[in-house]
């Protein structure tokens, strides 16, 4: 059989990517950077097989088969895949003619689907992955990008681990709009992320129509565009290289708020947080105000973020995500038991707790359940290999595990 299967990560931006100067091609309006989110706890595995059997391309996601439609971005990918790899049996004639056969893909996601956690990015890069393994394809994570970003933009970033910026590129062509890494994993792996799930249902406005309709009609996106992010890409990065997460944290924040407000300055506006999103700032602008006084170290100590959902991820060094997760537990009871990888809380569990000085009148106290789930995860590595008994696809070429 010839079959590859691989995961990929979730990646959140720090320096957000909204508007594409080309829709068919994915090609950005600005360029963005993110942080690549540890696999063991947040990741999408995708299996695919080529077969001369097959009578079609046919694709399943979490146990749901999509169509594959003949110009999407899926077909796209596919056919991108395919080439690279009939170039590859140009140059050995004994390699076997993948390229000619059809291929079944499968992809589980172990977290929520298209509720504002980036799962088309590990989803897409999970393909190109997986497609590159089955094709034995020389390529680099980088030039497998170029492929992942047109199948959704974000996924260029998924395909490195560590801290990843896209280059927005200028060329029409989009040849140099693709993914680098600035840092990997094991540059800064003090670097923790708790995701506070806030709705796990999919969301009013897809990212792809709302980021057009802010292209056309939001002037603040071309100040943005021009004036804000180019050096917003060069001071963060210069922050991770430092290992300097006051500044880390200050430039997140900022761009995290001015994204926000460019979807607000959208005709019509456009609405991704909600009452309790906002609750969630509220708390750590608190946090980070008893962090910079100078009896307590004068820095930052978190950093909020939000793509095009309702749910925050919450950036923090090692040593204070204990602290934040008793915070956020005090202001948002939970309904299920914390997941606690770390093994911070031992077998008592999470205590609600504030820290010496935090003002809680900053917020009030939400009813259990307003944030669904915590995640905590870190920063992780880029697309791995998984061996054949990881395979999602049954003996057969069909998924393991259809939904009815």
């Amino acid at each position: 059989m010839f079959t590859a299967t691989t995961t990929a990560p979730v990646n959140i931006a720090c320096i957000k990517y909204w508007g594409k100067r080309d829709t068919k091609l994915i090609l950005p309006t600005n360029s963005s950077l993110s942080v690549t989110l540890d696999q063991d706890h947040l990741r999408s595995t995708t299996t695919s097989r080529a077969d001369p059997t097959f009578t079609k391309d046919r694709l399943w996601l979490n146990g749901v088969e999509e169509e594959i439609k003949p110009v999407g971005r899926m077909a796209t990918c596919i056919a991108e895949m395919k080439r690279l790899r009939k170039e590859l049996v140009e140059k050995d004639s004994s390699a076997p003619p993948l390229s000619t056969y059809f291929v079944h893909i499968a992809s589980f996601n172990n977290f929520p689907t298209a509720a504002g956690l980036a799962s088309s990015a590990s989803g897409f890069a999970a393909l190109t992955a997986s497609l590159a393994a089955l094709y034995e394809l020389p390529s680099a994570p980088t030039e497998l990008s170029l492929i992942a970003r047109q199948g959704s933009g974000s996924a260029c970033r998924s395909l490195l681990g560590g801290f990843v910026a896209w280059n927005a590129g200028t060329l029409d062509s989009g040849l140099d709009s693709h993914a680098v890494q600035i840092a990997p994993e094991t540059h800064w792996p003090d670097i923790h992320a708790l995701i506070c799930v806030v709705s796990d249902t999919k969301k009013g406005t897809s990212s792809t129509s709302g980021m057009q309709r802010t292209v056309e009609t939001s002037p603040l996106l071309q100040h943005r565009i021009k004036h804000v992010v180019p050096q917003r890409m060069q001071d963060i990065s210069a922050a991770i290289l430092a290992k300097d997460f006051d500044r880390f944290a200050e430039i997140t924040m900022a761009d995290s708020n001015q994204f926000h407000a460019v979807c607000l300055d959208t005709s019509p506006p456009i609405f991704y947080m909600n009452d309790v999103s906002r609750a969630i700032i509220a708390v750590i602008e608190e946090y980070n105000r008893v962090g910079l006084l100078p009896e307590n170290g004068g820095k930052r100590k978190a950093a909020y973020t939000y793509d095009a959902g309702p749910n925050a991820v919450i950036y923090a060094p090692a040593a204070h995500i204990k602290e934040i997760i008793s915070m956020i537990v005090h202001f948002f009871p939970q309904q299920e038991t914390f997941n606690d990888p770390f093994g911070l809380f031992g077998a008592a569990g999470v205590t609600a707790a504030l820290a010496p000085g935090f003002n809680a009148n900053v917020a009030k106290t939400w009813e259990a359940g307003s944030v669904k789930s915590l995640i905590h995860t870190k920063v992780g590595d880029g697309p791995r290999r998984l061996g054949q008994e990881h395979s999602v696809l049954g003996d057969d070429g069909f998924p393991k595990y259809l939904k009815q």
